[in-house]
């Protein structure tokens, strides 16, 4: 992430290479060239982008060296021994059967593993960056950015890279399409370009860098290593970046005595830096300085000397810079890139003289600046004195950071955030001093400090993260920053990942301030009803049978021939069950399922049975954050169905939408029947999905990919097979949860319906006690039943199925195996309501 607009920088260090110049083209052509454009990808790898490759009897004499060509550029590790078709059902073993235009699967080995081809072509090509690069200026108003034109290429990546240790030797390489076909390719372009085996990358910081995407997504800079393990060192790559980083605004750094002609509308300031005589108060690191005026601020300027001993115990360094024109100054921030083998750095004192204007200014600094000091932060700001202007305050903001609820929302990578406000920015800052054990952990919300010289209104935040690590993928929820100057509160929504294999590829987001933190709540709340009414709206289509358990008297609704209605059914209650006679959209007639005549109903603040049809019997579904429905009268808004603890019908009024009394959970009845289509939702948007390699997790799609058609073996026992892998069952065994089951006892699952959310658990039959669960990271496995939400799935119907006495069915035709995919999850009321009621209505008549 960038410091500010001023700062925003590319690698413009030139590099060497030898070109190729184009090929003369021969004067006579006796025969045409007929040029197949092929596309080829990784068997059972969708991350791998795939390679376009130009087939024609010039560039490849035979098929072998179209493989050896391939091998290459496709990560195998025997190389490529075998193209097939998407689906891995013809072989290819010669050059005239591969068409033109089309797509094919590599393989070392004959057994291919087919790959979803339109998520591996919607993956943007590595070397253009994903990073957002935000833009500032301090008289634009707070409007959002227009979006990128559909299609728009960014710049090309450069990126330094260092020896491994030894800083000094450092290259800078171009990320473009001929060096980023495979993570190998790339390592081999390495050992050329730095001229040693090169089989290893680390960050700057040491951690590892495994793979192509981790390269792409890091912050500017690797350390290329062969067999050895990381070598600390000072692989500073701001020192090679200074000249790109604001055009207008000098960069370069003058020692004493190095005296510069000034220019038109700039300033020459002369800096003076003390360091503490405290032990080991001295830095290794490079230090910088910004300079915040009336009209803009500076670029970061290094402050680097000729004998490289700057900043040590006790000693004072007197630094010539230029500047632009940037206005009257009103505060700085300085700060160090923590590298070294001894980056900690704790700071006297600042003076700073305009050498133009001839004022001085004075800055008391005494502290560290320090990952392992006071708070840990290796940037200060401060404000600066001016006759007849007066002082902003330091100010510790308290920025509050929600993650998501979805499987695999958290991340482990680097996160950083700039906040920017009427007054300048704040920088880009690290948040990783939480007040919580871990950070950025599934459906939690950290706490952080960021200290910085009052600025104003905030209006913008920027914040992202470095891509590094596994599962470095994020879903960010919101961020609520909060003022101790003017105790302002002030909500940034997002709800959206910062994935580059998620949503739009961005791992940065620009965010602007809601309105106040009213309309902020109003907005959450009204976006997590509109999502949970998205995920459990086919219940209520027409033909369905609902039940409704409330959970405070913990009994099931139920209407009497008489008319009267309690809340203390039990399961098998058959005047609990209620028919869907009517449906518009949230709006419904709930009809008793054994007294045809009488439908569930709201009359003068009074739930009792009346004849259907009414408009007393119409109530609105209208759902909570927490899966559980309110009925609500469509006549009298705000009147809903309402019991009191001992299940009787209650007197008082609706007040509000939060008690437990007016909260119902909504099961349909017949949801696994023979031959049923489900999906298994892990969240609101999620669901338990077959991977090609076999492996189980809880945070696919909702789409056919995630489709398990239902095996009923006996009452209460079933088993799941994928739809889009027909043959692949889900099962337990071996201390493994996967989808590579065939069909025997380790694929059958107890069903144990959960009455407080109405989701269901999957129990092995072979090793009772053991749950198909889910890690943090949304990977499928064996646990014990906790009510801690792994083992939570809520089914959704996509097909209903029949009833079979005799156990397992036949193959049923290939018309009821075909079910399409949704092309929008968030489909229109109508074309839903259209579609499960066709579904809904040929299986009426065989479900319970």
């Amino acid at each position: 992430m960038s410091e500010t607009s001023s700062t925003s920088f590319s690698v413009i260090h030139p590099t060497s290479s030898e070109g190729q110049g184009p090929s003369p083209r021969h004067l006579r052509v006796m025969h045409p060239v007929v040029a197949k454009k092929i596309s080829f990808y990784k068997s059972g790898d969708p991350q791998f982008g795939g390679v376009r490759v130009v087939v024609n009897p010039r560039s490849f004499k035979t098929f072998d060296a179209l493989l050896d060509n391939l091998s290459r550029k496709v990560p195998l590790p025997f190389g490529v021994r075998n193209i097939s078709t998407p689906r891995g059902r013809h072989s290819i073993t010669r050059l005239e059967e591969l068409e033109d235009g089309e797509s094919y699967l590599c393989s070392h080995r004959r057994k291919v593993q087919p790959v979803d081809l339109d998520k591996a072509r919607r993956r943007p090509r590595p070397w253009y960056s994903s990073r957002a690069i935000s833009t500032h200026a301090h008289s634009s108003p707070p409007t959002a950015p227009p979006a990128a034109a559909p299609g728009m290429l960014r710049a090309p990546r450069r990126l330094v890279v260092f020896k491994n240790g030894d800083p000094k030797t450092r290259r800078t390489v171009v990320l473009n399409r001929r060096v980023t076909q495979s993570f190998q390719a790339f390592l081999q372009h390495l050992m050329e370009v730095m001229r040693f085996p090169v089989t290893k990358l680390y960050a700057t910081d040491g951690r590892r860098v495994p793979s192509l995407q981790a390269v792409i997504l890091s912050s500017g800079a690797v350390v290329a290593a062969g067999r050895e393990p990381f070598k600390p060192g000072n692989y500073d790559i701001q020192k090679y970046l200074l000249s790109s980083r604001l055009p207008g605004a000098s960069h370069h750094v003058y020692t004493k005595g190095t005296a510069r002609s000034e220019r038109r509308k700039s300033s020459n300031w002369k800096v003076s830096i003390i360091t503490s005589d405290l032990p080991n108060s001295g830095t290794s690191s490079q230090v910088y300085i910004i300079l915040y005026g009336q009209h803009r601020s500076s670029a970061p300027i290094y402050l680097c000397g000729t004998d490289g001993a700057q900043f040590q115990d006790g000693h004072e360094d007197i630094f010539t810079i230029m500047v632009g024109d940037i206005g009257a100054l009103f505060k700085i921030r300085i700060g160090h890139t923590n590298s070294g083998l001894s980056p900690s750095w704790h700071c006297k004192e600042i003076q700073l003289w305009n050498m133009n204007s001839g004022k001085k200014f004075y800055i008391p600094v005494q502290r560290w600046l320090a990952r392992d000091q006071e708070d840990g932060e290796i940037c200060r700001e401060f404000p600066v004195l001016n006759k007849g202007r007066p002082m902003l305050p330091v100010t510790v903001y308290e920025v509050h950071v929600a993650t998501g609820e979805l499987w695999n929302a958290g991340t482990v990578a680097n996160v950083y955030i700039s906040v920017y406000g009427e007054k300048g920015d704040s920088g880009s800052r690290q948040l990783f001093r939480s007040k919580s054990s871990f950070s950025f952990l599934r459906g939690q919300t950290d706490t952080f400090s960021l200290e910085a010289v009052h600025l104003g209104d905030l209006y913008k935040i920027v914040i992202g993260h470095d891509g590094l690590g596994p599962g470095n993928g994020w879903f960010l929820d919101d961020v609520v920053i909060k003022d101790p100057t003017t105790d302002r509160e002030y909500a940034f929504f997002c709800h959206r990942w910062l994935d580059q294999g998620e949503d739009d590829g961005k791992i940065a987001r620009e965010l602007y301030a809601g309105d106040n933190s009213i309309i902020f709540g109003r907005k959450k709340l009204e976006l997590s009803r509109k999502e949970t009414w998205a995920a459990e709206r086919w219940k209520f289509v027409k033909g369905n049978t609902l039940q409704f358990y409330n959970k405070l008297t913990g009994g099931f609704v139920r209407l009497h021939p008489d008319g009267t209605v309690d809340a203390l059914g039990e399961k098998t209650d058959k005047y609990g069950l209620f028919d869907v006679i009517f449906n518009k959209g949230n709006m419904c007639i709930f009809q008793s399922h054994v007294i045809r005549h009488l439908s569930l109903a709201v009359d003068n603040s009074t739930v009792t049975g009346m004849a259907s049809g009414g408009a007393c019997t119409e109530l609105r579904v209208l759902y909570q954050p927490n899966r559980c429905a309110l009925l609500e009268s469509a006549l009298v808004p705000g009147q809903t169905v309402i019991f009191d603890r001992h299940g009787k019908i209650a007197a008082e009024s609706s007040a509000g939408y939060a008690d437990l009394s007016k909260e119902f959970v909504v099961f349909v009845k017949g949801v696994f029947l023979n031959s049923a289509v489900v999906l298994l939702a892990t969240s609101l948007c999620q669901a338990l999905c077959l991977q090609p390699d076999g492996s189980c997790t809880g945070v696919g799609s909702q789409s056919e990919k995630s489709y398990w058609k239902v095996h009923k073996i006996s009452s209460g026992i079933c088993m799941f097979e994928s739809v889009k892998n027909a043959g692949m069952y889900l099962r337990i065994k071996d201390g493994q949860c996967d989808g590579t089951g065939t069909g025997d006892t380790d694929c059958h699952f107890k069903i144990k319906k959960n009455l407080e959310n109405a989701s269901v658990s999957l129990e092995s039959t072979k090793s009772p006690g053991l749950f198909v669960g889910l890690e943090s990271d949304g990977q499928a496995k064996p646990v014990i039943y906790t009510k801690n939400g792994n083992v939570f799935f809520y089914p959704q119907v996509v097909k209903f199925g029949r009833e079979n006495p005799m156990g397992m069915s036949a193959t049923p035709s290939q018309e009821e195996e075909k079910i399409h995919e949704t092309k929008n999850r968030q489909e229109t009321p109508a074309a839903f309501e259209a579609k499960c009621s066709l579904l809904s209505s040929t299986a009426k008549s065989n479900r319970k």
